[in-house]
């Protein structure tokens, strides 16, 4: 099928009514005219304000090493499950993110104490431990999400958090004085909970020596003394009068500190000799993909930092420093005790549809969020401190995001950006382009690189709110 041609197309005088066109037409005047255009456009380009509001410290040596102080007690961790079916079991290696088995490598006994938990389903409002009651076993939260209830001065019951899929209490049953359960622990969802009895946990210490060894040292250094953030306490003296012996004491250190190295992006943008020559008025085509090329990397850098598994913030935030909502969408309660959980809390970063659910919840009470400046920009801020949005914290396929909360700067104990400046073709700081050469189809290629880390020096700098939800209820 062919489409018919106006008589302006086929070269004819356009007729208009019957009558002969009586000047030139705008499609034969275009071609002697002169296009006003953009430079080309990107959608790919966000704000990225975690690279702009980051602190960034100079790694002349490609590598920053963090020292910290003797930590005895060491966090707990995560949980890893598979799930085969109904059943649920936990992945033998991971037990050893209780505390008292870190560090314990026996793959033997750690298999047979898996074989040992027994799977539960609670339903929503079940009690599954009791404050006051002997705790007698260790509880895995498979799938679920469980509140920790405790007993105020006045007898009133508070709310002391929420754990979610992979948390876990009651380590220290594996000990040798276990106690009662300080809270009592209620199903807020449907959940699926895995327990070790103490019984059965002792059968399979009596079979491997090694465990109970490991265990009963654990415990010994739990026991020496320490601040509440589990450093190796310094001896002091204060309050007393006249001349009594002084304490002595030292600063310990961390035998084996954490060094991160300087991760890199790059590509190879690649130019015909031919179009680098000839087609440069009045943009430079090699400019205009350089220009580019690097917002693409600025973008890759920016999700790295937040993404990466060895030193993505989200990745690399203390399990201490992890909250869950105690509903489901973020609430002004949720980001207050986020707030409660540092010093100097300087930034939050959010996925924007994170924080339009914020202001959702904020809606419901009749509060207004609102805003701080930065910079010349209106940012929303929640008691003075700015939620900057940033979409590389990705909202998950069921509607679920994550809040990080960060104290920032090396003065201040907090996050840092690790880059290294002045290196070879340097274009920006931290980026450099290096002329590769001209292959045989006479093709030009340019190698870009930008060299990046982020370290958080104490682990109460960055803190998550983990498991929002973003997804506005149906009606």
């Amino acid at each position: 099928m062919t489409t018919a041609q106006t008589p302006e197309q086929q070269g004819q005088p356009e007729q208009n009514g019957g009558r002969a066109q009586l000047s030139l037409g705008v499609a034969a005047a275009r071609n002697l005219t002169t296009t006003t255009k953009t430079v080309p456009q990107m959608q790919g380009i966000s704000s990225r304000w975690l690279l702009r509001m980051l602190p960034w410290v100079e790694v002349s040596g490609g590598t920053y090493r963090v020292n910290r102080r003797l930590v005895y007690a060491v966090g707990d961790g995560r949980v890893t499950f598979v799930q085969e079916g109904a059943d649920v079991r936990v992945v033998p290696a991971e037990l050893g993110e209780l505390s008292l088995l870190r560090g314990f490598d026996d793959p033997e006994a750690l298999r047979a104490l898996a074989e040992r938990f027994q799977q539960r389903e609670y339903e929503p409002g079940q009690v599954i431990a009791e404050e006051g009651q002997p705790a007698d076993q260790v509880l895995l939260i498979a799938h679920g999400k469980v509140e920790r209830l405790g007993t105020g001065k006045y007898g009133e019951q508070t709310r002391l958090g929420v754990v979610a899929d992979g948390g876990f209490f009651g380590g220290q049953v594996i000990g040798a004085e276990p106690g009662s359960w300080e809270f009592t622990a209620r199903a807020v969802t449907a959940c699926t909970v895995l327990a070790l009895p103490r019984q059965a946990y002792e059968e399979v210490a009596g079979q491997h020596e090694r465990l109970r060894d490991h265990v009963q040292r654990r415990q010994a250094e739990g026991q020496r003394p320490q601040n509440r953030r589990g450093e190796a306490d310094v001896a002091l003296a204060a309050g007393h009068t006249g001349e009594p012996v002084l304490p002595g004491t030292f600063v310990d250190y961390e035998l084996e500190p954490r060094e991160y190295q300087l991760s890199v992006a790059q590509t190879v943008l690649k130019v015909h000799s031919r179009v680098a020559d000839l087609y440069n008025d009045p943009m430079n085509q090699v400019e205009q993909q350089l220009r580019l090329t690097i917002e693409a990397l600025r973008e890759r850098q920016e999700h790295e930092l937040v993404n990466n598994r060895e030193f993505g913030l989200l990745h690399n935030a203390d399990h201490s420093q992890r909250i869950s909502p105690r509903s489901g969408p973020p609430t002004p309660d949720d980001m207050d005790e986020l707030l409660s959980m540092r010093r100097q809390t300087r930034y939050f970063f959010a996925h924007p549809r994170t924080i339009a659910a914020f202001g959702r919840e904020c809606n419901k009470r009749g509060l207004y969020f609102g805003d701080t400046d930065v910079n010349g920009h209106r940012i929303p801020s929640w008691r003075g401190v700015p939620i900057f949005p940033c979409g590389k914290i990705e909202v998950t396929p069921q509607g679920t995001s994550a809040i990080l909360a960060m104290r920032t700067g090396e003065a201040a104990e907090g996050v840092v950006g690790l880059r290294q400046t002045g290196i070879p073709d340097e274009y920006e700081p931290g980026l450099n382009v290096r002329f590769m050469g001209i292959n045989d189809q006479a093709v030009i290629s340019y190698l870009v690189s930008t060299y990046h880390s982020a370290a958080v020096l104490v682990p109460d700098a960055l803190g998550v709110l983990e498991n929002v939800e973003v997804a506005r209820p149906a009606d």
